[in-house]
């Protein structure tokens, strides 16, 4: 599902991705491509100390191949719509 936005990363060195999170599921999972190519991912950690933010940072750098350090939220961190940039 994010073959796509792995390829820009790889290409650009960058890249911004728009969020819809659901912390509090029952496991951590990207979800769904919606039709505006916002991503829904289900968090299983809750949204309190900002662990749902660290469980988010730790998908997405597990799935592009990153480090942690290399996945910012830019927008939304108490909020379940977030930008999101990842660079190499």
């Amino acid at each position: 599902m994010l073959d796509k936005y792995q390829q820009i990363l790889r290409e650009k060195g960058e890249l911004y991705l728009r969020l819809k999170v659901h912390p509090g599921a029952k496991e951590t999972a990207v979800r769904a491509l919606m039709a505006d190519e916002t991503i829904k991912v289900d968090l299983k950690a809750a949204p309190e100390n900002g662990r749902a933010n660290e469980a988010l940072v730790a998908c997405l750098a597990a799935e592009f191949e990153v480090k942690r350090e290399q996945v910012k939220i830019l927008s939304g961190a108490a909020e379940r719509q977030k930008l999101i940039k990842i660079t190499i």
